[in-house]
């Protein structure tokens, strides 16, 4: 019983992480149709970004804010300067992002060298909640607990404000949308330094979950690739859901079948994809 509680506890630690990975790319890939394969490294850039702010003595959630601010600001220049050349043309930005995960692989490696970095649990956030005598890792609470209120703070964004209207008239119609005034090409900025921004920021909440270290990047692509297209592309819903889903999977999969681990981790995504191809709460698109 202990070993289920355990591991249902992590899985969902890890499903609030997927999921503030995953919501990034998701607005990505859902509204500005780019397949941004350098969303893990901007989780990783992110990751190293906190532990060295961290390291200096910052405080963690200054240190996630100011990881969050520059990988946007990386986010953004190359979705102005490179990306907006390439709009509509899929393979090219298939290239484009690949290409810079792997030069963003090697400056990290050049710069914070190949060694693991995993900065201890904030003070405040060390410790343990007793329920019904089991013990709950409170920093693992705390990632749920984020995860819960992004997911609220992006609904609300996309669903209940003028800036979200604005956002789903250009990823609709840009050309009306650009008649009407709405300044398109700005927005999908906005929307790719914030999906960079979400993933650096679930970078630095799982350095002292996972660690940091060369490589981490091509470990989490693949887990939002999955819940991005389990969910259905576009989906907040979809992704909240999706993440809990593999989170529970990839740790129960890894836990008790370890040989079988990513059959059972993979299994769900080629059904999804055999069976409802806009994914578990996509929209089909005419």
């Amino acid at each position: 019983m202990n070993l289920w509680l355990t591991l249902a506890v992590n899985s969902v630690a890890l499903g609030g992480l997927l999921f503030l990975l995953s919501s990034g790319f998701s607005l990505i890939f859902g509204l500005m149709r780019i397949p941004n394969l350098m969303h893990g490294s901007f989780f990783m850039l992110g990751a190293y970004f906190g532990v060295t702010f961290l390291d200096h003595g910052v405080n963690f959630w200054i240190a996630g804010i100011g990881a969050g601010l520059l990988t946007a600001l990386i986010g953004g220049v190359i979705e102005r300067f490179l990306l907006r050349r390439l709009e509509g043309q899929v393979l090219p930005q298939v290239l484009l992002t690949l290409g810079f995960a792997f030069i963003i692989g090697d400056l990290c490696l050049m710069i914070w060298t190949g060694d693991p970095w995993q900065p201890a649990t904030p003070a405040h956030l060390q410790g343990a909640v007793r329920v019904a005598g089991l013990f709950f890792p409170i920093y693992r609470l705390v990632i749920l607990a984020v995860a819960v209120v992004i997911a609220v703070a992006l609904w609300i964004l996309v669903d209940w404000t003028r800036l979200g209207a604005m956002i789903r008239a250009g990823v609709d119609d840009p050309p009306i949308a650009r008649v009407v005034g709405i300044k398109v090409s700005q927005l999908f900025t906005l929307v790719f330094s914030l999906g960079a921004a979400l993933a650096a920021f679930a970078g630095v909440m799982g350095a002292p979950y996972l660690s940091v270290y060369p490589g981490l990047d091509f470990e989490m692509l693949p887990l939002a690739l999955i819940v991005v297209i389990l969910g259905g592309t576009g989906s907040l819903l979809g992704a909240l859901v999706g993440s809990f889903i593999i989170g529970f999977l990839y740790n129960f999969g890894q836990a008790m079948f370890p040989d079988l681990a990513y059959v059972i981790l993979f299994l769900p995504m080629l059904l999804v994809l055999v069976l409802r191809p806009q994914g578990l709460f996509g929209k089909v698109v005419a």
